[in-house]
């Protein structure tokens, strides 16, 4: 054989085997890729560890403001001479709330207000006649009008406080130890259903400041015993008789 062509088929097998050992790596790597995308989760990217998130929750505080009108006290203003036209239903309500329980805090806010009697009269130690005699003796007399209810007392019900408008007279400063003026109505009628049956009681005096008519006598103005009194009780509506008092 020629020894030119012997040479060249000797560097074509070798080539051959060259080409042959490259594919056969091709193979190789293409294999270990495809190891390496299946380990991972096929052709998506390897995903990272799930981190611990804080959440973190923000409050809003909200502040209330709340705004508290203070009414003053009627006792606390100048008196007036505004003659009152009736009785104060919310007034006579509470008056009727603490004879049907036999309590003096509920019906105080019917009575004459402290800082007005203060203001009222002219004699020392108002404020403790205001309390040791006439819240004294209101106390007294409510307990009497609650016994008068007896035990279906928390069944009675108020049905008005009728009073006389010609009865109504103006008390001038000086007089029985005031130093200013006032209005007075005596006698009133408190009218209530007990049973199905209408009956009534006295108020003793009720007195005015700036315009509304307050409790100051219950069921007696003067009284020869430490004991409550009951005003003039009767069947229906009863009779109001004219006293001028001051």
């Amino acid at each position: 054989m020629d020894p030119a062509r012997s040479a060249q088929r000797r560097r074509a097998r070798r080539r051959a085997v060259r080409r042959r050992r490259a594919a056969a790596l091709l193979v190789i790597a293409a294999l270990v890729a495809r190891g390496v995308m299946a380990s991972t989760g096929g052709g998506a990217p390897p995903r990272a560890a799930p981190s611990h998130t804080t959440v973190v929750k923000h409050t809003t505080t909200t502040t209330t403001t709340t705004t508290t009108t203070h009414t003053a006290s009627p006792g606390s203003l100048p008196q007036t001479d505004t003659r009152p036209t009736a009785t104060s239903a919310p007034l006579m309500a509470a008056l009727w709330q603490g004879v049907v329980h036999n309590s003096t805090r509920l019906a105080l806010p019917a009575f004459f207000p402290e800082g007005a009697y203060v203001q009222l009269k002219s004699i020392s130690g108002a404020q403790a006649d205001w309390t040791d005699r006439l819240v004294h003796d209101y106390t007294l007399d409510i307990g009497a009008a609650h016994a008068l209810l007896g035990r279906d007392a928390a069944h009675a019900h108020l049905i008005s406080v009728n009073t006389v408008a010609s009865y109504a007279h103006w008390i001038n400063p000086g007089i029985c130890d005031n130093s200013l003026g006032y209005w007075e109505m005596p006698n009133a009628r408190v009218v209530y259903r007990e049973d199905g049956v209408v009956r009534s009681f006295g108020i003793a005096s009720m007195i005015s400041w700036r315009g509304v008519w307050y409790v100051v006598h219950f069921g007696a103005i003067l009284r020869s015993v430490d004991a409550g009194e009951t005003d003039a009780p009767a069947s229906g509506a009863g009779v109001s008789v004219y006293s001028g008092t001051c």
